[in-house]
């Protein structure tokens, strides 16, 4: 494989979406305060194509041009997951467990280690110094009542333990502070604060770089909850199957992905704080004048391709970057967990109807049969493994549903939930695990943000612990014979009705 292919290179990941009539190249003006956004919103709330946005106002020697929406759906019921499946390698119509598994391979294979090239494209053009002002670029303003621009919406934070053992991948949010900070959320118990801890420990600040547009299968994996001290390039290359290419930043030791867009170069602090906030979150909420104190991140040096691509994330209401990405890879870990504790979990997914808040348990019930389990006692063991592992930190409800449900599909999902698990009876409450602040119930409700809220809905009826499935389905797919149903789907169109997809 060449380091040029779409799932390992950003700028032919932006090729590919061309190549797939999945993209809009927008090169009247647009200014990046707002419009940029509201389109890129309006794109993700409609499942349209991605907008590359060529000509932005206050843009200058190549920074930069935005791609918003960069892992949202499509509208295609055969292509839904089109832009994720690009990130990997797969074809456009692979569906969402393909793409979960996919990331997931990864853990049973070799780690890869990256090779380190002595340049590359992220090379092309650089400031420093005096030259950097990041006031001065065409960063956007995402939402109206967002406490400042948000430069960092995808991209990926680099960061590694003091003993070198262990350099982090991840995304975090970060906002334009001054003309050479940045101000970002580095939050309990996430890797970046895990090692910001352990620098602080030492009493130095933390060597860090911010990458933009990295391979898109890098980007995949800083978004998943991989164990504590899992090098993210090692678990790429295997993923991948070849070494992923990383080049040494000017500034410092880290090593970036050599064909990254945009790279920002310093330090974290592990003193100075300032301003950050509020942002219009994963969970679709802005609370105004919401604003906290977060470390700084020091800019000393940019480097940048030529006609550089900022990927960014219109976050919010359904659907986008933060619910595709960081809800699915967080299932796919917990499903990944169930099943190593001989659990039976067939599948896991967190509905975006839920804002991933929820995660899906697809259970085997005839292994739950063999249990001799009861509700209750299996609802703990699932929510105590679940809820007290990394995995399971941002969700709040897990739902257990029979093996007839598709997890993938919400309707399903909540068709279960609705009329299988009678409210309280048929749930357990968890009020001494660690809470996930960002979303408003915590952050904002009238409970604590850091601990409880979290339930485990058990959407299986009884006899499904006993006896096994006693019901049909009121739907096309079980309620008709097969002759019946091949009759009607040979006449669907010639009556005057719209393609099935």
């Amino acid at each position: 494989m060449s380091s040029t292919e779409p799932h390992l290179c950003f700028r032919s990941f932006v090729e590919a979406l061309k190549a797939d009539n999945d993209l809009v190249e927008i090169n009247n003006p647009v200014n990046p305060y707002l419009d940029a956004a509201a389109i890129t919103r309006l794109v993700c709330e409609n499942d349209e194509k991605a907008p590359l946005f060529n000509n932005l106002i206050g843009a200058k020697d190549g920074l930069f041009r935005i791609l918003g929406a960069p892992a949202s759906l499509r509208r295609s019921s055969k292509e839904r997951y089109g832009r994720l499946a690009r990130h990997l390698a797969l074809p456009p119509t692979a569906g969402m467990r393909e793409i979960l598994d996919k990331m997931l391979a990864a853990d049973q294979l070799p780690p890869i280690p990256p090779s380190v090239v002595e340049t590359g494209p992220c090379k092309e053009n650089s400031l420093d110094g005096d030259a950097i002002d990041l006031t001065q670029l065409p960063n956007p303003w995402i939402h109206k009542s967002d406490g400042g621009a948000y430069v960092q919406s995808f991209g990926m934070h680099i960061v590694q333990s003091p003993d070198g053992k262990w350099t982090n991948w991840s995304i975090a949010r970060a906002m334009v502070h001054d003309k050479n900070h940045l101000t970002g959320l580095v939050i309990e118990p996430q890797h970046l604060w895990q090692i910001h801890q352990m620098w602080k420990k030492e009493g130095r600040d933390v060597p860090w770089a911010l990458a933009f547009g990295v391979p898109p299968a890098a980007i995949m994996a800083s978004s998943m909850p991989i164990p504590d001290g899992v090098t993210e390039a090692e678990y790429v290359g295997a993923m991948v199957g070849q070494p992923i290419e990383l080049t040494k930043c000017d500034t410092n030791n880290l090593l970036v992905p050599a064909n990254s867009e945009i790279v920002f170069e310093g330090t974290l602090s592990i003193t100075e704080t300032g301003p950050e906030g509020p942002f219009g979150e994963m969970h679709g909420y802005i609370f105004p004048g919401d604003t906290h104190l977060w470390p700084k991140y020091k800019v000393s040096k940019i480097t940048y391709r030529n006609n550089a691509i900022l990927p960014m994330s219109s976050c919010g209401k359904l659907t986008d970057e933060t619910q595709t990405m960081i809800g699915s890879l967080a299932a796919a870990e917990i499903r990944k967990l169930c099943q190593k504790a001989n659990l039976p979990v067939l599948d896991a997914f967190a509905p975006f109807i839920s804002q991933v808040t929820w995660v899906a348990l697809r259970i085997d019930t005839a292994k739950l049969r063999k249990m001799k389990s009861t509700s209750k006692e299996f609802s703990k063991q699932v929510g105590d493994l679940i809820f007290n592992h990394k995995a399971g930190y941002t969700i709040h409800r897990l739902v257990l549903v029979g093996d007839d449900i598709d997890v993938y599909d919400d309707k399903a999902v909540m068709w279960a939930f609705s009329t299988r698990c009678r409210p309280g009876d048929d749930e357990l409450f968890f009020p001494d695990v660690r809470a996930f602040p960002l979303i408003p119930y915590n952050g904002h409700g009238a409970h604590s943000p850091i601990k409880g809220g979290k339930v485990v809905s058990d959407a299986l009826l009884p006899i499904e612990y006993t006896e096994g499935r006693n019901w049909e389905a009121a739907d096309f797919r079980e309620s008709y014979p097969e002759d019946v149903k091949e009759r009607v789907l040979g006449k669907w169109e010639s009556m005057g009705f719209r393609k099935l997809d």
